[in-house]
């Protein structure tokens, strides 16, 4: 991984936004409900003999297909992270910045209420394993904490990247979105040839790091100045590309599946998403500036880690009510997928919100602290980098247990400590937050 200094971005064209985005930002806080819901509506539990059982609820099940379609919002969310981010990063040179800044300002953003939440999870599966709660249920509680973390780790070295993306953007926009395109392509070709679905991981990097720089496109005005038939046409071209795809059986039409690993359905579906928000922008942002829409942006975009990383918690924790309620009562859930089920969800997906909401009014402080003097050091930032992303693959690949939970908060606190100027009085952040909260 590689953190350069670039040159200063020129001042931009007439036709480039300035300051913040209403519609935008209205847009990144429906994403973070989107996936929320996603995941509320895959909860499943259900109570057997041996004692209660977590699933997926939507695994093999037809209806997650259609979901999908309408819930898939990652691709469209890393439009916005390279449209917001082009536009910070450019901000922040003309007063002044340089990418290592920036770059040290996005790890204490993300890595500082991580700490928080991986440490308070790691203590109550202490909790969870001290009070005979059966192992087999501490691990799933884990591994189904862990899950949603790949995104802290892609989106860290999105962030990590974009100055330097954004450089070659400005030298050649088109070169460097065709060396990202084709990447992508030549690992799925690779993943379907080989068998070895690992391979399929490396577009991690280069799925997610291609829709970042589509977002580059919008935020510089080269969308914009498109007539807009040709942006629907561009749109509707790549709609019709999956729907192909689909039928042809080269991916799969259930767009939760073409993210673990992600594959290029996930690039034609970001194309379809940044056509609509072109074409619809300026409703969008009409619909933005609207009392009730503006208040509920201002709340999830303050607040947008703190929500990602403790919605799953906040579920996990109302499935094992759920189970307990069960074995207390003899009352058994609905099974996943059933019609009484169904009725059920909205009441579901209602408490979750509210819960989620109420935790991040609560922890939403860490993710807003002002970021401390960024380190001039490129060898510190870049294995703050490192050992940042490196801590989320130790929760993904092991699962998140007492153990790999107290492991990755040292290394997160690590990680933000090399972020700081090394002269600069230690704060009280990461562990010391942990320590204080748990």
């Amino acid at each position: 991984m590689a953190i350069v200094e670039v040159p200063r971005l020129t001042a931009p064209p007439a036709s480039e936004p300035r300051g913040r985005d209403t519609g935008i930002d209205l847009l990144r806080a429906l994403c973070v409900l989107g996936v929320v819901v996603l995941h509320g509506v895959m909860v499943g539990v259900t109570v057997t003999e041996s004692g209660p059982v977590f699933a997926n609820a939507s695994e093999g099940a037809w209806w997650i297909v259609p979901i999908s379609w309408a819930l898939q919002v990652m691709p469209v969310f890393f439009v916005i992270g390279g449209f917001a981010g082009y536009l910070a990063y450019r901000r922040a040179a003309e007063r002044g910045g340089t990418a290592a800044s920036f770059v040290a300002g996005r790890v204490h953003r993300l890595l500082r209420p991580a700490a928080l939440t991986v440490g308070v999870v790691g203590a109550l599966l202490a909790v969870l394993s001290l009070s005979s709660v059966s192992d087999d249920i501490v691990a799933t509680a884990g591994f189904r904490f862990g899950q949603p973390l790949w995104f802290l780790g892609v989106f860290l070295l999105c962030q990590a990247l974009l100055p330097a993306l954004a450089a070659a953007h400005r030298r050649a926009p088109v070169s460097t979105l065709a060396v990202l395109v084709l990447a992508s392509i030549a690992v799925d070709v690779a993943r379907a040839m080989t068998g070895i679905d690992g391979i399929g991981f490396l577009n991690l990097a280069f799925v997610w790091l291609t829709l970042q720089q589509l977002g580059f496109f919008l935020a510089d005005g080269t969308i914009g100045r498109l007539r807009r038939r040709t942006v629907a046409a561009a749109g509707g071209a790549a709609l019709i590309a999956l729907i192909v795809t689909f039928v042809s059986g080269v991916y799969s039409p259930d767009l939760v599946a073409n993210i673990n690993p992600p594959t290029g359905a996930l690039l034609l579906v970001g194309v379809v998403h940044l056509s609509a928000v072109s074409l619809l922008r300026e409703r969008i942002a009409r619909v933005s500036r609207r009392r009730t829409p503006a208040a509920f942006s201002a709340f999830v975009n303050r607040r947008t880690m703190t929500i990602y990383l403790w919605h799953m918690p906040v579920l996990l924790t109302m499935a094992g009510l759920t189970a307990l309620v069960a074995l207390t009562t003899g009352v058994m859930p609905s099974e996943p997928g059933s019609p009484t089920w169904w009725t059920e969800r909205p009441l579901w997906l209602a408490t979750a919100l509210v819960a989620t909401a109420f935790v991040a009014v609560l922890l939403g402080r860490f993710e807003n602290r002002a970021a401390p003097v960024a380190t001039t050091s490129h060898r510190r930032l870049r294995w703050a980098v490192v050992v940042g992303i490196g801590a989320v693959v130790l929760l993904l690949v092991t699962g998140t247990s007492v153990l790999t939970a107290a492991v990755a908060v040292l290394a997160f606190a690590a990680a933000l400590r090399l972020a700081r100027r090394s002269d600069e009085p230690a704060r009280r952040e990461g562990v010391a937050d942990v320590v204080r909260v748990a």
